[in-house]
């Protein structure tokens, strides 16, 4: 999924960044040890930036997910939105940070059925969110009730979709190039 329209501002250094960008790309530059190629051009809007940041760190920590399932949430969101940069950054954060087994991760980025019947039940729901616009039905919620998540879960992955989103849509309008640390997990549409 590609579109021809692409944002001509070039990526920010922190010298370039306002204040509140520049202290959410000094707080990469220390958690990371290098400042993301989205969240450089995130950078041009710091409050876009910084909302980001904070909603992601806020569905890390109070979701109530397992490291594992959180990943296969935003895989789902990422893939079903097309995003090729948070696809591949999910994939890598997947292998090496949350453990998330390698066929999990490459069963969502094909699109195949995934094995784990409470990991495809999260994944399904998830997508099922975003494809419907947040209207599921009472069939697709008793599936991922019966799966043993509950209707908080499902306001998490509203939390989820609305920072992928944000993420997703930016690396669209910037078709924001891939980092290195993330070339060996490239994906296409």
């Amino acid at each position: 999924m590609h579109a021809d329209y692409k944002l001509s501002l070039s990526p920010l250094t922190p010298g370039q960044a306002e204040p509140l960008a520049l202290d959410r790309l000094e707080e990469a530059l220390d958690q990371l040890g290098f400042i993301p190629n989205m969240y450089s051009v995130m950078a041009h809007s710091p409050g876009l930036l910084d909302t980001y940041l904070h909603g992601y760190q806020r569905f890390r920590s109070l979701s109530g997910f397992t490291p594992v399932e959180q990943e296969v949430v935003f895989l789902a969101i990422s893939r079903e939105n097309g995003c090729t940069y948070c696809v591949a950054a999910h994939s890598f954060v997947a292998d090496q940070m949350s453990k998330v087994p390698v066929e999990i991760t490459d069963a969502i980025r094909a699109g195949h059925p995934i094995a784990d019947v409470r990991l495809a039940a999260l994944h399904d729901f998830t997508q099922t969110l975003v494809k419907k616009r947040g209207l599921p039905t009472q069939s697709d919620a008793h599936a991922f009730l019966a799966a043993g998540f509950s209707e908080r879960h499902i306001l998490e992955i509203v939390l989820a979709i609305a920072v992928k989103t944000l993420s997703n849509y930016a690396n669209h309008l910037f078709h924001t190039p891939l980092d290195g640390v993330f070339a060996g997990r490239a994906w296409a549409d």
